[in-house]
């Protein structure tokens, strides 16, 4: 019977001290995963972590909010919740759309939409107009990401597309790789939460002056179905954690570690990451 109490007792302080273990080991993969997700030096990063639309690139292109969209717990450090009506504008940049061309782009946006089956359209981040132009958005049930340049190249665009569901987190980026002022083969891709989705032709993408938004059109877009037309139009309902912009196209490494945050998200961030942990610890404890 005593040789059992001290088995008990013994077995009982270890698996005390493995989940404290799994515990720490746990916090510190967060902290080195939130420091270290975003590749070096973006042309544009929006992190909202201080729940405003400040740039931390050394753009400093500083949104201004429209409505007051709360700060809100995100997938890393904060994010921004829209309802309709909310949204951000962001200033004009020569090196993120008035000069060009650009040859090599990625955009990044982690976000959560409340209900991904609307109707109406919904727009992430968009950038340029009707005839040259970037988006990225959510429409009955599919998010899409496009780009087109029609003066000039002809390219009346390229829309990729997946399904997603309401009330997750999802990681997705645009990129334009190597194009040129022809429109070729697989210089559109669309990632998300670290895969590939696709590729389509493109265009290098010109000089596309109109404005630029978060959680709504500022100054007309172009959708897959030719439609885009507005201002300050299609708001987005959900959580925006981050949106980043590269004036370079990542390669396979990079967009998985840009995409690190889902990794351990919660769908996610908490519960996955501690039902690994939990699953070796039982593995390894009697």
């Amino acid at each position: 019977m005593l040789h059992i109490f001290f088995t008990n007792r013994t077995n009982r302080y270890t698996k005390i001290s493995l989940y404290y273990i799994i515990f720490i080991l746990m916090f510190l993969s967060v902290m080195v995963l939130d420091v270290s997700a975003v590749p070096l030096k973006p042309d544009a990063y929006w992190n909202f972590d201080d729940g405003t639309a400040r740039d931390s690139s050394t753009r400093r292109l500083h949104g201004k909010f429209i409505g007051k969209p709360a700060a809100v717990k995100g997938v890393s450090g904060n994010a921004l919740k829209f309802v309709g009506g909310q949204g951000i504008k962001i200033p004009d940049s020569r090196g993120i759309n008035t000069r060009g061309p650009f040859p090599n782009r990625t955009v990044g946006t982690l976000f959560y939409c409340d209900n991904a089956n609307q109707v109406q359209k919904q727009i992430i981040f968009e950038a340029g107009g009707i005839t040259k132009g970037l988006a990225i958005y959510v429409h009955r049930g599919r998010v899409y990401v496009g780009a087109w340049n029609v003066p000039n190249l002809n390219w009346n665009g390229a829309y990729l597309f997946t399904k997603i569901k309401s009330r997750r987190w999802y990681y997705v980026a645009l990129v334009i790789r190597n194009a040129t002022n022809k429109v070729e083969s697989n210089k559109i891709e669309m990632w998300m939460d670290g895969e590939l989705i696709g590729k389509a032709k493109g265009a290098y993408l010109q000089a596309h002056g109109q404005d630029i938004g978060i959680a709504h059109v500022s100054q007309h877009t172009k959708y897959h179905d030719g439609t885009g037309r507005g201002r300050d139009v299609d708001w987005f309902e959900g959580l925006i954690d981050e949106i980043v912009i590269y004036n370079r196209a990542l390669n396979m490494a990079n967009l998985s570690r840009l995409m690190d945050p889902l990794n351990v998200a919660p769908q996610g961030k908490f519960t996955t990451t501690w039902g690994n942990l939990k699953t070796l610890y039982n593995q390894q404890v009697p």
